[in-house]
């Protein structure tokens, strides 16, 4: 019986927080500024207020400067974007990163379309995804960033294999697809969702089956072909009244069952989570030298 071998997301993304430490600890020692994350929330969700507190804590241990900006969900639309564009005008300020999922009553689209593309730390923004799809240079989003990583490092061949996203999110569905079927990839890359036709044959076919779709343990034995490559990204808070936080969290992976017929497989959490945050960090890296030569 196959037993699937854990690609490590934890051990990677600290492998990129070290380097990613070196750099900024070089930038100080020669008298420069470090580089500056700027983060604006809005709204109360509990899980985007941990995320926002978890990387402004990753960020400080690295040696970022932080700005944090939290708005109310009653406050108007043109507030936030008073402080975009204040934050797009700060030269200290080299990434801009806006929490999501915003209150219903916002115009995400609108919103986002006020970060200037050079600080768009997510590469979500219209010219950094038109920049993906056309192969040219740009910023990544985060978690397709870390995927991509994490199957490099552990030396995963991509050029010429068919892989499965399921999902369409705006931050790892659709960029994922355009990442993996990116020139420097070369991968056969299938995008589907939970309402495509004939989802399990197609998941099975799958020499790479990436999920992130959000609904746990959907994935099981059944779509995944033997010895195939199974990345689990999603990361939902079920309740469980016998966990001190009230819920744990759970992939859209069957563990248990997918582990029995794939040959890697992530696990969750410590799987892409910590890749999403280092590679959040790497982007802002990258922000703030592309701003230094800008100025030389």
């Amino acid at each position: 019986m196959l037993v699937a071998k854990i690609l490590d997301g934890k051990a990677v993304a600290t492998l990129m927080k070290e380097k990613i430490s070196t750099k900024i600890a070089l930038i100080k020692k020669s008298g420069k500024r470090a580089p500056t994350l700027a983060t604006i929330l809005v709204g109360d969700n509990p899980a985007s207020l941990t995320y926002v507190e978890h990387k402004h804590k990753v960020a400080s241990t690295l040696g970022f400067n932080t700005l944090d900006f939290k708005f109310n969900a009653t406050d108007k639309e043109s507030v936030i974007i008073d402080k975009i564009e204040e934050l797009n005008a700060d030269k200290s300020v080299d990434a801009i990163l806006l929490q999501l999922p915003l209150p219903e009553k916002f115009n995400t689209n609108y919103i986002l379309s006020k970060i200037r593309s050079d600080k768009d730390v997510d590469g979500i923004t219209y010219p950094n995804i038109a920049a993906l799809a056309l192969s040219q240079d740009g910023i990544t989003p985060c978690t397709p960033f870390g995927i991509l990583t994490l199957l490099l490092h552990y030396k995963i061949p991509l050029c010429g294999r068919h892989i499965v996203v399921l999902g369409r999110s705006r931050i790892v569905g659709r960029p994922l697809a355009l990442l993996l079927n990116n020139t420097s990839v070369n991968a056969t890359v299938t995008s589907v969702n939970s309402k495509t036709k004939n989802l399990k044959k197609i998941c099975k076919s799958a020499d790479i089956l990436i999920s992130a779709i959000g609904k746990p343990g959907f994935i099981t034995s059944e779509y995944v072909k033997k010895g195939a490559v199974v990345v689990d990204v999603g990361i939902t808070r079920v309740k469980d009244d016998k966990s001190p936080k009230g819920y744990v969290i759970k992939g859209d992976v069957d563990a248990k069952s997918v582990e029995k017929v794939a040959s890697y497989l992530t696990p969750v959490p410590g799987g892409v989570g910590p890749l999403t945050i280092s590679s959040l960090m790497m982007n802002t890296l990258l922000l703030y030298k592309k701003h230094e030569e800008c100025k030389a």
